[in-house]
Parts: structure tokens; sequence; C-alpha cells
């Protein structure tokens, strides 16, 4: 059995920042901003001593809280494979923008590199009794992409599975 809570960190936080989506067939290839936002669920088979998944403040998401802030807000993203990488990242040499490089600029990809950085922060916070399931990333209201964390889709097919035997089993 697994609990689970959120955390959203929604657009109002002010985690805006440029990007492009250099690949795309669309405006998306040109810089345009935004400002992001988050939803975590995060899960734990077992709560805290204060029956919680996860202390969402600073002895918990804190310091999740000061990487997004650190990483998203006032910043350029660029992504790593952007054949016009060298150009933007001069942007940062001439003192026009706080370049972030990122394995890539897609909601979908956010929210994975936020899941892949933010994970062994809140294993770290809660000793391995609290993950990370999911992390959503908004570019706004209308779109958003989920990452869902690899080991909770396991344990969810491994306990759907071990469930149907035990039905077929009685």
């Amino acid at each position: 059995m697994a609990f689970f809570s959120t955390k959203t960190y929604g657009a109002d936080r002010g985690l805006s920042c440029a990007l492009r989506q250099w690949a795309a067939d669309s405006q998306c290839q040109l810089l345009h901003g935004y400002s992001l936002g988050f939803r975590f669920t995060f899960a734990a088979e077992q709560l805290d001593h204060r029956g919680w998944v996860v202390d969402f403040g600073a002895g918990g998401f804190g310091p999740i809280r000061s990487w997004l802030h650190e990483t998203f807000d006032h910043a350029l993203l660029v992504a790593r494979d952007d054949p016009d990488r060298a150009e933007l990242l001069r942007l940062a040499e001439l003192g026009l923008a706080n370049v972030r490089l990122l394995p890539a600029t897609s909601c979908e990809r956010i929210a994975q590199y936020v899941f892949e950085t933010a994970q062994p922060m809140i294993a770290a916070q809660t000793k391995g009794r609290c993950w990370i399931d999911a992390v959503e990333c908004f570019e706004h209201g209308a779109n958003s992409a989920v990452y869902r964390n690899p080991e909770s889709v396991r344990r969810q097919v491994s306990a759907e599975v071990l469930q149907a035997l035990a039905d077929e089993a009685t």
C-alpha cells in the first residue's frame, strides 16, 4: 500500500524563462517565454512521524524549491543538441542571459529533467522513505506533460500482476 501527496509549484511562483524547441515545425522553434509550473506527486509506503508523505516546508521540499528557482527563474533554457547552442551560450558571456543547458527543452523532457534532479533530493531528505511518483511540467493552463518514475510504474505493474494472480488462485 502506498500513500500519495502532491505539491503544485505553479506558474504564479515566478519561474519565468525563455526557451525554444529548435526541431519544431512551428513557431516553437523561436525563442519564447513561459512562467513554468510543476506538480510533484510524492509516494511513500510509510508515513513519517507526523503522518505525512513529505514535508512541504524547508525540511523536505525546500531544496527542490531552491533548485527550481536557481534553474528556471529568469533563465534561458538551451537544449544540449540545439544546433545554435554556441550562439545562445554567447548571450551568457555578454551578460544578456542566465543560460541553463538542459538535455532538451520540451515540456516532456523538462519534466523528466526535474524528476531526475529532484528524486535524489527527496530520497536524501526522507532517508529513502519517500519517492517521487511523477512530475508534471506546465507551460500554461492548457499545456502540460508528465514524467512518471519508471520504478513507480514497475511497482504498479507488479502489484497489478500479483493481484491478478491472487484473483486467479481464488
